[in-house]
């Protein structure tokens, strides 16, 4: 049967070099497993007086990465870390299910998860360095190897036109074959 991998892309850019990356990588695992995208957009800010009950928007989210195998998050680097709307997503995930329910675990607790970035000269290595220690600390089980950093060329902060060398494809690949057994 079928994995089911859910990409979550952090940059709410229509056209983001991210998304254009997770749409590579959607392409290369092609049919081993079945793979959707996130919709955050109407993800409330954090805040413990909306918590619960907790919005309709979040608990979709919480069930979406709930039946999901595998968690694949695409992220830019904004000054050296993750963008705070995927810091929001992550603070609703790792709450509390039940009001002072702190045993009962966290729909990030054990849940498989890789990460890509596109982005500039550090390829967002500071950003997935720091997202890696958050989803740690959390008890996400991150994949320990195999995270696809691209610096973006010329053309695609001149013209907007992302081109991926034939190794960082090969790393895609790698890491999309990874993650495939490491959901399995």
């Amino acid at each position: 049967m079928k994995k089911n991998i859910l990409f979550i892309v952090g940059s709410l850019r229509k056209e983001s070099f991210n998304g254009l990356l997770a749409k590579k990588a959607e392409e290369i695992i092609g049919d081993r497993a079945n793979v959707s995208y996130l919709d955050y957009s109407d993800v409330p800010l954090v805040n413990q007086d909306i918590e619960f009950p907790a919005p309709e928007a979040v608990t979709r989210l919480r069930e979406t990465v709930g039946q999901a195998d595998g968690v694949w998050i695409f992220t830019p680097e904004y000054n050296y870390s993750y963008p705070g709307h995927l810091k929001n997503i992550i603070d609703w995930m790792s709450r509390p299910l039940v009001l002072g329910d702190y045993e009962t675990p966290t729909v990030l607790r054990g849940r498989k998860m890789t990460m890509s970035g596109a982005g500039g000269q550090m390829a967002t290595g500071k950003c997935r360095e720091k997202l890696t220690e958050l989803l740690t600390v959390l008890q996400a089980d991150v994949m320990p190897t195999g995270q696809t950093g691209v610096m973006l060329n010329m053309e695609a902060w001149t013209e907007g036109r992302m081109i991926l060398t034939d190794e960082q494809v090969k790393l895609l690949e790698e890491q999309a074959k990874a993650f495939i057994e490491y959901i399995a």
